[in-house]
Formats: structure tokens, C-alpha cells, sequence
């Protein structure tokens, strides 16, 4: 039997642009909905960005009603500062998720270049370029390739399945913090 239609919110975080993509999955077959970018450049402090994070997040979820959100995970990078902003940008996406009752997974970045293109290292034009095709794209609707990579992530998580071996999924804020004990300080 074959489920009935399935929408998928993927979002890359950021802290200066934040990708949103949604796609309906119906009978196997992927169909973007919609694209968004947050910029966020323009906000004069983290505190308020992560507030816009937040807002865009659940005003999303409220108009598109996702079955499920997928996440890029962070990336491990020398910049440590960097890598917190991001991953409180990420940590908001998902409170936003979990406050709507949303389950959640994270993919690494190279897992979601691998499901789109077959290349873990994958350059971003690359991935678009394959999002182009695999939905049928008569030309990309975005010039920021943020909001492609949002895409990705949903694009990722409906290749994916079923087959969630190297991710991090939550059904709610019991089992993150079941699954991340380290995180309760």
C-alpha cells in the first residue's frame, strides 16, 4: 500500500543566511513546494537572529504543515565561535520543530552531497544543479544557494528513509534528551 502525501521541511542553518526547502512526497514522487532564505545579516545581534530563526521556523511549519523536518548538522570547523552561533542556530530550528510536535533528523553534509549527487564533497552549485533535475526544474528559482541547500536536506531525508544508520532523529523533546544526556546541564 502507498502512503498518502508526505511534506518534508529540510533547513540548513545559519547565522547569516538560513535555507529553508519543502517538498510533498506523493506515490514516490518528490515535488518542491517552496524555497525560502532567511537573511539574517541584517540584524544587529545573535539574540535576535536566533529569535527570527525561531519565528521563520514555526511560521513555516504553520503554513505548510510538515510531516517531518530534516537538518544539516553542523560541521566541525576551527572557528569555534563559529561553530556555536551555528549550532545555536541549528538548536533553535529544532526547539521550533519539537515545540510543534514536529520528529526531527540530522544529516551530515557530506551524507546529504552523497544523496543528491553521489559526491560527499560536492560543490553547492553542484548540488542545485541536481535538485534542478531530480525535481524537474525548468530553471533554479533561487540565486542564493542556501535555500537550495535547505532543499537538499529534504531531498536527502526522503532518499533516506527507512535507512537512517549514520543520523540523529527525534520524535520529541523526551527522546533528544534521552538520546543526549549530555546535553541536560
Amino acid at each position: 500500500m502507498v502512503s498518502a502525501e508526505k511534506i518534508i521541511l529540510g533547513i540548513d542553518p545559519g547565522t547569516a543566511v538560513m535555507g529553508f526547502g519543502l517538498i510533498s512526497v506523493k506515490k514516490g514522487k518528490m515535488e518542491m513546494i517552496s524555497i525560502h532564505e532567511l537573511i539574517l545579516k541584517k540584524y544587529p545581534n545573535h539574540e535576535t537572529k536566533l529569535k527570527y530563526i525561531f519565528d521563520k521556523t514555526l511560521a513555516l511549519i504553520d503554513e505548510f504543515h510538515p510531516d517531518e523536518v530534516a537538518l544539516e548538522a553542523p560541521f566541525f570547523g576551527k572557528n569555534v565561535q563559529s561553530m556555536l552561533k551555528l549550532g545555536r542556530a541549528q538548536g533553535v530550528a529544532m526547539a521550533a520543530s519539537l515545540y510543534r510536535n514536529i520528529p526531527i533528523t540530522e544529516y551530515s553534509p557530506k551524507k546529504i552531497k552523497m544523496a543528491i549527487t553521489g559526491n560527499g564533497n560536492a560543490s553547492k552549485e553542484q548540488v542545485a544543479g541536481m535538485l534542478q533535475n531530480l525535481l524537474k526544474l525548468k530553471e533554479f528559482p533561487t540565486k542564493y544557494l542556501d535555500a537550495s541547500d535547505g532543499l537538499a536536506v529534504a531531498v536527502c531525508h526522503h532518499f533516506n528513509s527507512g535507512t537512517l544508520a549514520d543520523t540523529k532523529s527525534y520524535s520529541g523533546w523526551e527522546s533528544f534528551l534521552k538520546q543526549n544526556p549530555d546535553r541536560l546541564k
